[in-house]
């Protein structure tokens, strides 16, 4: 099964579900889909929610992600999306490496990423107009 998401404008968020088994072809194909999203709605926050995707990505594809990530949004920088535009990006393991590998290599290279694995983490670290309802789920106060 290849990889599908569902992309919803919200409120200055781009909220993204994906589903299906990692492949780096299939997440390459679809960040850049993510990406003509953000630069249609002019979003300054992401939030990718990919809990549901399966598969247990090799080392060098998590490099090689993050790379493609990077570049692909250095590109569209020089095309006018914001500076400022956040990433976070929610998975569980084995898709999420708790080494925060591909992560890091995206950092390296100025993108604004960072990898969770609660939901309720993310939108708070994209900021406050980001709370509230995620597919579904409330936010429940602490």
């Amino acid at each position: 099964m290849s990889l599908q998401q569902y992309m919803r404008p919200d409120s200055g968020l781009l909220r993204v579900r994906a589903t299906g088994k990692f492949s780096l072809e299939e997440a390459q194909r679809t960040f850049l889909e993510m990406m003509e999203a953000v630069a249609l709605h002019k979003t300054e926050r992401v939030l990718f929610d990919g809990r549901t995707i399966t598969g247990n990505p090799r080392t060098m594809e998590r490099f090689y992600y993050g790379e493609f990530a990077a570049t692909t949004v250095a590109q569209y920088r020089e095309r006018g999306m914001s500076p400022v535009t956040r990433f976070a990006y929610v998975l569980r393991e084995p898709v999420r490496d708790p080494k925060k590998f591909g992560e890091t290599v995206a950092v390296n290279r100025w993108m604004r990423l960072k990898v969770f694995d609660n939901l309720e983490e993310a939108l708070e670290w994209l900021g406050p107009d980001s709370a509230g309802k995620a597919w579904g789920e409330v936010r429940r106060e602490k």
